[in-house]
């Protein structure tokens, strides 16, 4: 029985930890380096005649419908006129996107006849780039008015040789679930970014909003899955840091159903497997601790071992119950079952169209979870491409 226990208490404190001790340990380090040196404010933009050229790069597939909204947006975008070049890089499309571009005479759209992907498009479009900062977005998101100032700042610190937006989901009607549920989950992981940040660097910058210094990109192989993630991580690896900014940023409406959000989650958990495994040197601790702290904390725990860790609670918690292991486990076997009810709930209130957020919550952590699992057979036979299928929009 006392195998178990320590099987018990291990899985239970590493879910604690992955999802909330992390955080509360975050919280308390960045705490004590303010106490320390105290909180350091971003320098001062210098006057306009002085800011850096920059590209803003946007890759597309079959992105027609949204092309106007996206360079509507892009047009709003506070920046020196002429120090702001737009380039598109239409990645196999087969839809009118190349042809609505033609309409706008200062965009340079880069046309790749196959489609190989997010992380081909990036490959190709980056050796068109001629300016020392690149901002990269999708297609499908909207970029605050000053965000390219923002990012500029950031890159003021020469320390800084990637910027990570802000994602902010949004949701096209009141009370839309999963727009709701997504939502949380960014606000949440916006504050992991902001105090890993300001311990040392963010772990990672998402592909809505992520700038680095042009002269970092690495080529990655074509099969890359999060390419945002892996790019960013390797600009770490370089010796540089991941600034978060939250005063830039990207906003996009949230996943148009649940099922739409599944496509999304399990490609993202999949390429988790896959980057830990590429990135694993940074794991180690005896090359850079700190780094190989928040990695492991913020990133792989999540993608690996956690998720066994939750499933595995509950057959541990119910021989503990019948072997007699005390009324503690009983309780705890209670919780679970109740958190469990929860998460049901709150799945069938999903389906009738109706929502309440104290149910979603254990639902969307659960959903999360399970899509780790569905993530290790997506990445089984998507080992060899980076095309996926589009998640749809609310």
């Amino acid at each position: 029985m006392l195998v178990l226990k320590i099987l018990f208490w291990l899985c239970l404190l590493l879910v604690f930890y992955t999802y909330l001790g992390y955080g509360i340990l975050l919280c308390l380090l960045v705490a004590a380096k303010r106490g320390l040196s105290g909180r350091k404010p971003r320098p001062e933009l210098p006057p306009e005649e002085e800011l850096p050229e920059v590209t803003l790069m946007i890759c597309a597939y079959n992105e027609e419908d949204i092309v106007s909204m996206k360079m509507e947006n892009t047009r709003q975008l506070n920046y020196p006129e002429g120090k702001l070049k737009v380039l598109w890089v239409t990645d196999g499309s087969t839809d009118s996107t190349n042809e609505r571009l033609k309409a706008y005479r200062d965009v340079q759209v880069v046309f790749s006849p196959e489609r190989g992907g997010k992380t081909a498009a990036l490959n190709h479009g980056i050796r068109h780039v001629g300016t020392p900062l690149v901002v990269m977005t999708d297609a499908n998101t909207l970029l605050n008015a000053d965000c390219i100032r923002q990012v500029v700042r950031s890159f003021l610190n020469p320390k800084v040789g990637c910027v990570a937006g802000e994602k902010r989901v949004m949701a096209r009607r009141k009370g839309e679930a999963v727009a709701e549920g997504e939502g949380l989950y960014w606000k949440y992981e916006s504050t992991l970014k902001r105090l890993d940040s300001e311990l040392y660097s963010a772990m990672g910058a998402a592909g809505e909003l992520c700038a680095i210094r042009t002269p970092l990109y690495r080529q990655m192989p074509h099969n890359t899955l999060l390419d945002d993630f892996v790019l960013s991580m390797l600009i770490v690896d370089d010796g540089y840091l991941i600034d978060y900014n939250p005063e830039a940023y990207a906003m996009e409406y949230g996943s148009a159903s649940m099922q739409e959000e599944s496509k999304r989650k399990r490609r993202i958990a999949a390429g988790g497997l896959q980057s830990t495994w590429r990135l694993r040197r940074m794991l180690n601790p005896f090359r850079r601790p700190l780094v190989a702290f928040q990695l492991l904390s913020h990133r792989v725990l999540r993608w690996t071992v956690t998720p066994f860790a939750l499933v595995a609670l509950v057959p541990l918690n119910v021989l503990l119950v019948l072997l007699g292991g005390g009324w503690l486990y009983t309780v705890l076997l209670l919780m679970q079952a109740l958190f469990y009810a929860a998460a049901f709930a709150g799945w069938m209130m999903e389906r009738t169209g109706r929502k309440n957020k104290l149910l979603y919550v254990p639902y969307y952590f659960l959903f999360m979870n399970l899509n780790v699992f569905k993530g290790i057979a997506y990445l089984q036979t998507h080992h060899k491409g980076g095309t996926w299928e589009k998640a749809k929009r609310g």
